[in-house]
């Protein structure tokens, strides 16, 4: 996969030469390019930001530098097997950034980061090259940053790790919170490694049974709870075809409910614990 950043910070996006990100980077799993927008500019104080019109607070990024920019990374050859790139753009007011997105822009082979600073880039930017590229706005939370550069790291982090072979275990992110799958819609729960004591604290004697079938469950039912305490939203829009009986239990326990339709009704009130 390939992937162009443009931003006025080049020196925020070290930690892609880390950790994970930086050894796919060193495997060439990854081909990492970073863009100074200011490159850009044209005056002896590389502006790349302007009063908006209209008046209000705040400085909104100027669509000049950022259609040469954009124009140039185009222009410098096709991504893998000649593909055009995807226009990735952090932005509060983008949709969500959720795993399922993740997954999507993995098999795309070369994505290009357009993140803004101040109160944004110019709208204008984001027409034009929607008529050319598919573009994603992308919110990574109901917050304001200071700039896009985390939201970028962010982004990338969650789509490298699902490229092939750049986790050790293949199987590694099957069973991750929101993964598709059996746990969709479920948070991972708790896990556990040596030493079996730790401050007085042991580990539930299920996960030393040996018994796949019921580690399996008793993850199941871990997860069921960590859902329903601290995203139960997410049950609420699960399918219930999903649900098994044993699953009813535990949320009848929770002190869930279930209209006619077999869909399920968090308790009245509040949650339980």
């Amino acid at each position: 996969m390939r992937l162009d950043i443009v931003t006025i910070f080049p020196e925020y996006l070290e930690p892609l030469n880390v950790s994970l990100v930086g050894k796919a980077r060193l495997r060439g799993q990854l081909d990492v390019h970073i863009h100074d927008l200011r490159q850009w500019t044209h005056d002896r104080h590389n502006t790349v930001d302007d009063t908006p019109y209209g008046g209000g607070p705040g400085m909104v990024m100027k669509p000049e530098p950022w259609g040469e920019a954009l124009d140039a990374v185009i222009a410098s050859g096709a991504g893998p097997q000649g593909a055009r790139p995807t226009l990735v753009v952090p932005t509060p007011s983008g949709r969500p950034f959720t795993q399922a997105l993740a997954v999507e822009l993995s098999e795309r082979p070369w994505l290009v980061f357009a993140p803004a600073r101040y109160e944004g880039i110019d709208r204008r930017v984001i027409d034009e090259y929607g008529e050319r590229l598919d573009v994603h706005e992308v919110s990574i939370g109901d917050y304001v940053l200071a700039g896009g550069e985390a939201a970028v790291l962010v982004i990338t982090e969650a789509v490298a790790r699902l490229l092939p072979g750049v986790l050790g275990n293949a199987a590694s992110h099957q069973d991750d919170s929101f993964a598709p799958g059996a746990m969709e819609n479920l948070l991972e729960g708790p896990v556990y490694t040596k030493p079996p004591e730790w401050r007085g604290r042991g580990i539930p004697e299920i996960l030393l049974s040996g018994h796949h079938g019921r580690i399996a469950r008793w993850r199941r039912d871990e997860a069921i709870r960590r859902t329903v305490a601290n995203r139960p939203e997410l049950l609420e829009c699960c399918d219930p075809a999903a649900l098994d009986k044993h699953d009813r239990k535990i949320l009848a326990g929770l002190g869930w409910t279930e209209d006619p339709e077999g869909r399920i009704l968090r308790p009245q009130g509040g949650m339980e614990e």
